[in-house]
């Protein structure tokens, strides 16, 4: 049996390319706003992390009526390091809708969230977006995205998906190859209604669901979202819960409030049935992957296994001699506390104990992963020190391997020498090569810890006009050492103030990274030397005043200007000797061992291998 009247789909893409901008003008041609009412761009980003850096990290669910079918639409993050997010959603839908951009075509995390639809035997919507586009490439595009299904072994019939042709910008959509500039969205929900099935579920048997999403409410707890496999749920049933792949994990609750879909709000039922995307309060034990069952027949769902982490980074109380003065959160309690609650709610991320009190080692999905944590939590006043990212090693029939990532360039012409280099110093093997209008696609197999510290080069490399991007392809034997930086770090003397003179002085060693009246501590971090040695600087030295010196001359003392690092660049940054420290106000570099003298004995004895 199928609930007719309703259609779960999921929007899948690699970043940027569209899947947001194409949700909001579906929700908006759905009615879903007021004819009058001010609608803000990317309106399903609601982080505030999502505002400021354009992505989406989170899915989110929305619904929109098309005639008397509700299509239930989850968006979905398209960077490789928020996976996790997309391998659960893809449980709750029936279909989905492949955006590709029509000038870049398929990119590595189209083939990832394209490979897992497929897994799951998804119908496909191809939607190519950006039409409008002047350097568009519809009909190449289209070519690549089936050459990409054959790749992926696709049946007959996903190689047989729709094509609807979009510009998110404008609001329009068509599904006639000789004509692709529509009027409207209605070609676009009308394929959906079409083409992706009703879900099915047996209304007549127990009720079942599997929780692929939690979220925390202030006032309703816990809310476990999900579709019902069968059944009806009603208000203040009682149900029990159960795990596929923990047996003893169980228990029972009552539903305290069914919310469904409708737009952007939740909006309270007494009932739902088979088909359905819920979100049920009263859950306060659940957990994603867990099934929520009635009493009188309880049976747990596999849940869809998870991408395993490939970066760890070691998370510790802060104890610089700066601790304490600008965050909330400092102790290990503190810290552990939150890295378990994000762990409960990201499968991605694991949280594990070490053998100091004081540090955590968090696993992730790669860098970006870990710093939207770390960025959260100082954001909640936390207050932490991180060590630098490390790829995670694993020994596959006695060899020792490492992760590979697929990684796709897009640079102009000119800028092909500089990334050939580069990728040689860092193992990538190159696998392909195209070109279109003067700017050249590169695909690359290179060792996810040869990407450390790539990005802010490669935008140098290529004048910030280069595309790149990344996903995990395999674990593959070891490939050898590479270097994690060319250069060395400025380091300063003593606890004090960074005055003029003394950063003055500085500055004819290396690239500053402070400014004027930035309080140092001995041990930190203060600049960059280009010649790649570490430096011990006094930025605190003032100039010694006599009735020789006229008060004038430091009016010369000209500083260059400092652009301060980002948090992705101060990750980016670090080496094996060398923490950050995060805090809600400050972000500094510094040596694990902080004094100079115990440094250079430290550095002495590894050079030679003293024990």
């Amino acid at each position: 049996m199928e609930n007719s009247k309703v259609r779960n789909v999921a929007i899948i893409a690699h970043v940027d390319h569209g899947k947001t901008s194409l949700v909001n003008e579906m929700l908006k041609q759905g009615g879903v706003f007021r004819a009058n009412q001010a609608v803000e761009d990317r309106v399903m980003d609601s982080n505030a992390l999502e505002k400021e850096r354009g992505i989406t990290i989170l899915s989110k669910n929305a619904s929109l009526m098309f005639g008397d079918v509700k299509i239930n639409v989850v968006d979905t993050p398209g960077h490789a390091d928020f996976g996790g997010e997309v391998e659960r959603v893809l449980k709750m839908v029936d279909g989905v809708l492949l955006v590709v951009d029509a000038f870049e075509g398929p990119m590595p995390q189209t083939r990832f969230v394209l490979e897992k639809a497929l897994e799951l035997n998804h119908k496909v919507i191809i939607v190519i977006n950006k039409i409008d586009k002047k350097d568009a490439r519809v009909n190449e595009v289209y070519d690549e995205v089936l050459e990409l299904l054959l790749e992926l072994d696709a049946s007959d019939e996903q190689l047989e998906s729709p094509v609807v042709y979009v510009s998110a910008r404008e609001g329009i959509a068509s599904t006639d190859k000789n004509n692709i500039f529509g009027t409207d969205m209605k070609p676009l929900l009308q394929t959906i209604v079409d083409y992706i099935p009703a879900p099915k579920g047996n209304l007549d048997e127990p009720f079942q669901m599997l929780v692929s999403s939690t979220e925390q409410n202030d006032y309703l707890g816990k809310l476990a979202i999900g579709k019902i496999e069968r059944g009806t749920v009603k208000l203040n049933q009682f149900v029990s819960y159960v795990n596929y792949h923990d047996e003893s994990k169980s228990g029972n609750y009552k539903i305290t409030g069914i919310f469904q879909f409708a737009g952007l709000k939740r909006v309270a039922v007494e009932e739902a049935v088979a088909g359905d995307i819920v979100c049920l309060a009263g859950t306060p034990d659940i957990t994603i992957g867990d099934t929520i069952c009635d009493k009188s027949k309880v049976e747990a769902l596999p849940f869809v296994k998870i991408s395993e982490p490939s970066v760890e980074m070691t998370f510790s109380v802060n104890n610089s001699p700066f601790a304490g003065k600008e965050g909330k959160y400092c102790t290990s309690r503190h810290i552990k506390e939150r890295l378990e609650k994000e762990a409960v709610k990201d499968l991605s991320l694991k949280v594990l104990e070490t053998a100091s009190a004081d540090s955590f080692t968090v696993l992730g999905r790669g860098e970006m992963h870990i710093a939207i944590l770390i960025e959260n939590m100082r954001r909640d006043g936390y207050e932490f020190q991180v060590s630098m990212p490390k790829v995670l090693i694993k020994e596959i029939n006695g060899v020792k391997c490492e992760p590979i990532d697929r990684l796709v360039i897009d640079v102009p012409e000119e800028c092909v020498g500089n990334i050939m280099s580069e990728m040689g110093t860092r193992k990538g093997e190159l696998v392909n090569m195209s070109s279109h209008n003067g700017r050249t696609k590169l695909e690359f197999l290179i060792p996810a810890r040869g990407l450390f510290g790539y990005k802010s080069k490669f935008l140098t490399d290529t004048n910030g006009e280069g595309i790149m991007s990344s996903v995990f392809h395999e674990y593959q034997p070891y490939k050898g050492f590479i270097a994690r930086r060319s250069f060395g770090a400025l380091i300063a003397y003593e606890t004090g103030e960074a005055v003029q003179y003394g950063l003055y002085n500085t500055q004819e060693r290396g690239k500053l990274l402070i400014t004027t009246g930035t309080p140092v501590y001995g041990g930190m971090i203060v600049g960059k030397n280009p010649k790649g040695e570490d430096i011990v600087v006094n930025v605190c030295k003032k100039k010694q005043l006599t009735n020789m010196r006229s008060s004038s001359s430091d009016e010369a003392l000209r500083l260059e200007p400092v652009k301060p690092l980002t948090l992705e660049e101060c990750l980016e940054f670090l080496n094996d000797d060398e923490l950050l420290e995060v805090t809600p106000k400050s972000l500094r570099l510094r040596k694990i061992i902080l004094d100079h003298t115990q440094r250079g004995r430290a550095n002495f004895r590894a050079k030679h291998d003293i024990v």
